[in-house]
């Protein structure tokens, strides 16, 4: 027999060493553990159960489940906690799980009577009734735009494109006193 002890083992002690495992190898390996356990095993079977519908093939935890189902609407109180937890671990994950919700929308509210528009230029003065067309007997009262309306929103436009002739001749045609507006630099007016 040799003198020489493990690397462990205090010479000529046969204690361990302080901070050496006296298991150097550490635990072995269980196979246990990568088995599934019986009640896994069970639980994962299939039955034939029978209903209204006929037979078909569920599995033990369907079966078991659709049981204490059963049990808590009939009023057995253990089947109605379990139930219970149920129902607050689906609702936890719907929580979790749901989609975010997006920005509030503003609903868009408009009126498809344009007469509301209308009496508001009149109101406001921004239009008045036109005399020349009075005579028509259109449903609605035919409008021309104030001049000093019409002026401020050519004042707006900055920049951009040249007024076509198109575009002249209809501000000319809806507004009341075309005569003294002052059109834009560029404009051949």
């Amino acid at each position: 027999m040799s003198d020489e002890s493990p690397s462990w083992v205090e010479p000529n002690s046969g204690r361990f060493r302080k901070g050496r495992s006296g298991n150097p190898g550490g635990r072995p390996t269980s196979f246990r553990a990568l088995e599934a356990s019986a009640f896994d095993v069970v639980l994962e079977k299939t039955v034939t159960t029978t209903d209204r519908d006929g037979t078909k093939q569920i599995t033990v935890e369907e079966a078991l489940q659709q049981r204490t189902y059963r049990d808590a609407v009939a009023g057995k109180r253990p089947a109605m906690r379990e139930v219970a937890k149920w129902i607050m671990k689906r609702e936890a994950w719907l929580a979790k799980h749901a989609p975010k919700p997006s920005r509030r929308t503003i609903p868009l509210l408009s009126s498809s009577d344009p007469d509301n528009a209308d009496a508001a230029l009149l109101l406001l003065g921004i239009a008045a009734p036109n005399p020349e067309r009075a005579d028509i007997g259109a449903a609605r009262a035919q409008l021309l735009l104030e001049p000093w309306a019409v002026q401020a929103a050519l004042r707006r436009r900055r920049g951009g494109n040249r007024l076509t002739d198109s575009e002249r001749g209809a501000i000319r045609r809806c507004t009341r006193d075309p005569d003294s507006l002052h059109w834009p630099r560029g404009t051949d007016e």
